[in-house]
């Protein structure tokens, strides 16, 4: 029925890699493959990493299905806010063509409908963390948007902002201004999703917060269907966002995090040019990366992943 790589032991087996025989694999990402249904998608969230923009020969157990599990989570949450992709729900019965793969795929796929993606990525920064807090270091702004004097790193900022990226097939995306971005998307539309994504930002912060968790800041996609935006791709995830337990906050330096920033951190004592092929990492740091994404999952949830 189904081809894949897994690695270790189980129960900690790993997906790395699939295929399904009889469906067309239209391209596989960082962490996601992606199968042409004809009029919908399957996506499939592996079990990959990835830092420094090379990904790890080996993966994190359950990474996949917290990614799709919260996504789900969330857009559970926001879809009285903004319609989204998603055509079947977590636990709903997936068509008879694909049953077959339900019970191994199910926790870790998403079946959606098929929209056209905007060519940025909106990302909303409520905290000075990561490239926003190097470029303010250089500028005292971020992506065109002037910011008060004396922060320091992992302050929380007066206001959440915008601020977009371009899509990078590989590599790094590329933070960009507002009006670079209406130059890519129309005025309207870059206005629009910026008050979209300011708006699902705060609504997310608020609740998370009272749940344990800081979201330091997000990445939403939209995309076009039928004449209409819509949220797409994964949602407030470990991977699309920098999650940071409130109760160890101290602003001025960088932050715990759950999620890959402790894989960073390993990596960043060990002599490699950051370059493929990428190391292994130890059992102790993949246990501990899958904990933390666990953990995150259960605080937000406020149930462990069954």
């Amino acid at each position: 029925m189904m081809a894949w790589k897994e690695s270790g032991p189980m129960p900690d087996a790993t997906l790395l890699a699939i295929d399904l025989p009889g469906l067309r694999k239209l391209k596989g990402g960082k962490v996601r493959e992606i199968f042409d249904l004809g009029d919908s998608l399957l996506l499939v969230a592996t079990d990959r990493i990835s830092a420094f923009d090379c990904v790890m020969p080996n993966g994190i157990p359950r990474k996949g299905e917290v990614l799709t599990r919260l996504t789900h989570f969330w857009l559970d949450r926001l879809q009285d806010e903004i319609p989204n992709h998603r055509l079947v729900r977590f636990g709903e019965s997936w068509p008879t063509s694909l049953k077959p793969y339900q019970n191994q795929l199910g926790s870790r796929s998403m079946l959606v409908r098929k929209a056209e993606p905007l060519p940025i990525e909106c990302v909303v920064r409520g905290y000075l963390a990561g490239s926003g807090w190097k470029e303010y270091g250089r500028t005292q702004s971020v992506c065109g948007v002037d910011l008060p004097s004396g922060l320091a790193e992992s302050d929380e900022l007066p206001e959440p902002i915008f601020t977009p990226a371009t899509k990078a097939d590989s590599g790094h995306d590329i933070n960009i201004s507002f009006d670079q971005a209406a130059n890519r998307v129309g005025l309207e539309t870059a206005s629009k999703v910026r008050e979209m994504s300011l708006s699902l930002y705060c609504q997310a912060r608020d609740y998370a917060k009272d749940r344990g968790i800081l979201i330091a800041d997000t990445k939403f996609e939209f995309g076009w269907l039928e004449g209409q935006l819509i949220l797409i791709d994964e949602v407030l995830t470990p991977d699309s966002s920098r999650f940071w337990p409130r109760e160890r906050y101290r602003p001025g330096t960088g932050q715990p995090s759950f999620d890959k920033q402790f894989v960073r951190d390993y990596l960043l004592t060990l002599d490699w040019d950051r370059t493929p092929p990428a190391p292994s990492l130890p059992d102790a740091i993949v246990a501990q990366t899958s904990s933390k994404y666990l953990e995150a999952y259960a605080l937000l949830v406020g149930n462990p992943l069954d």
